[in-house]
């Protein structure tokens, strides 16, 4: 059957969006048993917190968790640096005052990264961090439970925990655009298969996606050319701080050019935010 892989954003918002779905999802991954009503997509809290108005690809709590599911196609280089601040921002919305700072809910933030960075810092199928602290005994003290998870489809392994090995090889199944339904019987997948089956899709879903298919492209080439000529740049310089500044400078143009190539397929300031990881006001910095 022809799928709109789970790679693209919309699409993954759409099948794991279904409250069933999300449940399953988190309790195969976290080890987790939650109860919800709804799945919130682009959640965003009411007041900012920080400097950076983050939004929530999935967001879901119930009465002790929060959850969040975020997908990502290309590993940027904040990747890590901007997960971690996603995760941290959602603990520290809960804390209404000096008095009080107890967290009410437990967090739980899943990263799913469904390309393979080329710089190979992404060696795992799973990797989980969390905040509990470390005696001089090597006892770990369980005081926070929070937990932030990366997952890696394309990395699955024999070593990858079954329940989420599951999970990976589905979403790693749909990223060439083809599945054999006759490979997942089970009703999850099923309804998965049924979200992301590429002739229900209406036109209005298949423009997103295709903004969606655009800016990766886009993002890749300009990568692999600034890295290129970032290389160039330090070799020429013939110095260690030569190379990372031609590097950085070859961030930029990727950056700058990603931009540009951005407003031209007609998207926002809030649409190339969301994308990039730029501000508002890197953004209007960049001129046609």
């Amino acid at each position: 059957m022809e799928v709109i892989p789970l790679k693209y954003g919309v699409m993954f918002k759409r099948a794991f969006s279904d409250p069933e779905i999300f449940t399953q999802f988190v309790s195969d991954i976290l080890d987790l048993e939650i109860s919800i009503d709804k799945v919130h997509t682009e959640y965003e809290y009411p007041e900012p917190i920080g400097f950076v108005r983050s939004r929530y690809d999935l967001f879901a709590e119930d009465v002790e968790r929060r959850i969040i599911v975020e997908i990502q196609q290309v590993k940027e280089g904040d990747f890590f640096d901007r997960f971690l601040y996603y995760h941290l921002i959602s603990m520290v919305e809960q804390v209404g005052g000096y008095q009080k700072y107890g967290f009410d809910r437990a967090v739980y933030t899943i990263v799913v990264l469904t390309s393979l960075p080329r710089d190979g810092s992404v060696n795992f199928s799973c990797a989980i961090s969390d905040m509990n602290p470390v005696n001089e005994h090597g006892e770990t003290l369980a005081v926070y439970p929070h937990r932030l998870l990366f997952l890696c489809p394309r990395q699955a392994n024999d070593k990858t925990p079954p329940k989420i090995k599951k999970w990976l090889d589905f979403i790693a199944d749909s990223l060439d655009g083809q599945m054999n339904v006759a490979d997942y019987q089970d009703g999850a997948w099923q309804k998965i298969i049924a979200a992301i089956e590429k002739r229900t899709i209406d036109p209005a879903l298949l423009s997103e996606i295709k903004d969606d298919m655009a800016w990766q492209e886009v993002t890749q080439r300009f990568e692999a050319e600034g890295r290129q000529a970032g290389w160039e740049e330090g070799r020429e310089e013939g110095r260690e701080q030569g190379l990372l500044e031609g590097i950085e400078k070859g961030r930029q143009q990727i950056q700058q050019q990603a931009v540009q190539n951005a407003r031209k397929l007609g998207l926002d300031a809030q649409a190339i935010a969301q994308l990039t990881g730029l501000s508002l006001a890197d953004i209007a910095a960049i001129k046609e």
